[in-house]
């Protein structure tokens, strides 16, 4: 029966229309988390251009190599154009733009802001329009009075549905907005880089602007006119115009700070983009890009400042990392880059002290390593501070990564929910976390085995080697292993207290028809020649991924190798590398005493003024030189002495220590 798209998709989802169907949304994250997640079977986040890619696109469309070079040095020189550039329509919007201004201003200054990106690529197409569609000569005023008259209703489209987080649009709308919707054709034809009009189901005609951005432009325009034309605020709840004792530079202040405030409670991030354009709209320099657009202009430097320090104020305070992030992307709009520039030059000269770090340069620093494709390669905490407050102020960092490296930070639980609830977004990046530390509790383990098991999760590599993990807690790492939507395909649980009880419930996982895993490492976990029989039938199983099992540094006695060897001949093996050397009883030990090793001092090396005992395990400093015979090795300044062990892997010794401590 005829219904409507809505009504179709809630069918589909709950299962009432076609139940047999699996469903799977792709679309922005934003969008796609609206959705109860056991709902949906499976989420693709088109991710739009990685940075070769974006190199890519504008080397194809700028066929001069030299001016293909300077635009992407001018691209990579501003955060904010760099950072969009990774959807592909903007990248069509930034070539349309710099194509006209290399054109008409040769070796002239190139866009640096989102906001003159936007403004020019308006006035390009109002050109276009007075050109090709009114058959007016390129010299014309490209602003007519049809011209305008079609921005600001387009305009008030864009805010009344962005108000109602509304993306596309029908005949009523438009017809609010006071589009006439026989001309809306004229519209899509005229201004076809703005807005489309695509046919919906039936005889509905259904309408949206290109990009999200374009509408968040376009409000905030509407917004500014509305503003300056009428001193009518129309963030305010009660739309009231500015009072007669109130002066001009007063109802500016209040109106871009009642702006900030709407943006930042703004639940979902509605309004980033639109404040970033509206404060970037009040700079005099992007008022004169839009002359003959508008009639008066409006803010003062003084306002423009107060601004800046407005946005400072609430970056001092605890906002989310997303929110502070847009702040700094706001001041960027506002052509105040101190905060960015002061962190940056810590970060050159070496000097960054994470310990006296402010709330905003907290923010600041996350800006700019989200920027770096280097450091978002891999992420290594110790590099700022192996404290549970950097990990916190660094989780986008984290989440936008490629690999993270916490190892020997010592994480509770709280944290480590947070770090987990990260590892399962949808819009998390990472393939590799190395969490080897000891201050990883059972209940951590189970978190992070919930994490993998996401749909979201995107993990291939995990490393918890040296952290807590009894025997009874290998059921959640099982349970990690045997999930449909686990991704894992290497794990590293060496040193840990697995034991053979442990290995038993970890082979059913491992022999899971869902369990991806090529590596293995329980190298130093206490096992015994009872863990090999449900090896080897892990080896044995054809359901088994496994091409590399490390059980080094174990007991395994000859009778467990034979079991394991007769697994690796079996048909359905397809283990490629098996280690079970070093080996043998000391192995079973708990803790780092496997690993002991004792030293022998090389007498050829000790200082004369240091005497041997108990033979030779005792070294005591004296004052009456020793009769020890010439060599080349001995020290002769310092007292110090050399061992002859060469040590290698992983070792433990113990030193005991009298008296005072002359070297440190």
């Amino acid at each position: 029966m005829p219904t409507t798209v809505d009504v179709l998709l809630t069918s589909l989802i709950r299962g009432n229309l076609l139940p047999s169907a699996h469903v799977w949304i792709t679309t922005r994250p934003a969008a796609a988390d609206q959705i109860p997640p056991e709902y949906v079977h499976r989420v693709t986040e088109v991710r739009g251009f990685t940075d070769p890619q974006k190199e890519e696109y504008f080397r194809k469309r700028f066929r001069d190599e030299e001016q293909a070079s300077r635009i992407i040095s001018h691209i990579k020189t501003s955060r904010s154009l760099h950072i969009m550039c990774h959807i592909p329509v903007f990248c069509w919007i930034t070539t349309t733009v710099l194509e006209r201004v290399l054109k008409t201003r040769e070796g002239g200054q190139l866009p640096k802001t989102l906001t003159e990106m936007y403004i020019h690529f308006l006035v390009v197409q109002a050109k276009v329009k007075k050109v090709k569609y009114d058959g007016g000569p390129a010299t014309d005023p490209h602003w007519s009075q049809e011209s305008k008259k079609m921005i600001e209703s387009l305009g008030k489209l864009a805010f009344d549905q962005l108000q109602k987080g509304k993306l596309i649009f029908y005949e009523s709308d438009l017809t609010e907005c006071g589009i006439d919707i026989r001309a809306a054709s004229v519209y899509s034809g005229v201004f076809t880089q703005i807005f489309k009009e695509e046919s919906g189901l039936y005889q509905d005609k259904v309408f949206c602007f290109i990009h999200l951005s374009v509408q968040e432009f376009l409000a905030a325009l509407h917004v500014h006119l509305t503003f300056i034309n009428s001193g009518l605020n129309l963030l305010e709840e009660q739309q009231t115009t500015s009072k007669k004792s109130e002066t001009r530079e007063s109802a500016e202040k209040h109106f871009y700070q009642n702006a900030v405030n709407k943006a930042l409670q703004s639940p979902n991030g509605h309004l980033d983009l639109f404040l970033r354009f509206l404060l970037g709209l009040s700079l005099q320099t992007n008022q004169t890009l839009l002359r003959g657009l508008l009639t008066q202009t409006g803010s003062s430097s003084q306002t423009n400042q107060e601004t800046v320090e407005y946005i400072k104020k609430k970056l001092s305070k605890n906002l989310s990392a997303e929110k502070s992030i847009n702040l700094i992307h706001c001041l960027n709009e506002l052509n105040d880059r101190s905060l960015v520039e002061e962190i940056q030059q810590s970060l050159r000269s070496g000097s960054l002290s994470t310990d006296k770090l402010s709330p905003a340069q907290w923010s600041a620093l996350v800006f700019i390593l989200l920027s770096s494709e280097e450091d978002l390669d891999v992420f290594d905490l110790k590099k700022y501070s192996a404290s549970e407050e950097a990990l916190l102020r660094l989780l986008p960092v984290v989440k936008a990564s490629n690999k993270a490296l916490l190892s020997s930070c010592n994480l509770s639980e709280e944290v480590c929910t947070d770090l987990l609830s990260v590892v399962s977004s949808q819009s998390c990046s990472l393939r590799e976390l190395d969490l080897s530390t000891d201050s990883l509790k059972a209940s951590a383990v189970k978190l992070l085995s919930a994490a993998v098991e996401s749909p979201h999760a995107k993990l291939n590599i995990l490393r918890l080697n040296v952290c807590e993990l009894l025997a009874e807690n290998c059921e959640a790492v099982s349970s990690m292993l045997s999930s449909q939507s686990s991704t894992l395909t290497e794990l590293d649980l060496s040193i840990k207290n697995v034991q053979d009880s442990g290995v038993k419930i970890l082979s059913a996982g491992l022999q899971s028809l869902n369990c991806k895993l090529n590596t293995l490492r329980l190298g130093g976990c206490n096992l015994s020649e009872r863990s090999c029989e449900a090896l080897c039938s892990v080896l044995s199983s054809q359901s088994s991924s496994l091409r590399e099992l490390d059980l080094s540094n174990s007991d395994l006695q000859d009778s467990g190798v034979k079991l394991l060897s007769a697994g690796l001949k079996s048909s359905q093996c397809a283990v490629e590398t098996l280690r079970v050397e070093p080996a043998g009883v000391r192995w079973l030990r708990p803790g780092l005493r496997k690993y002991s090793c004792q030293l022998t001092i090389d007498t050829n090396t000790v200082n004369t003024k240091l005497q041997l005992s108990d033979n030779n395990r005792k070294v005591t400093r004296v004052e009456e030189v020793q009769s020890y015979p010439d060599h080349p090795d001995r020290f002769d300044v310092y007292l110090q002495l050399l061992c002859r062990n060469g040590l290698t892997g992983r070792c433990y010794w113990e030193v005991e220590w009298r008296g005072d401590v002359l070297y440190q």
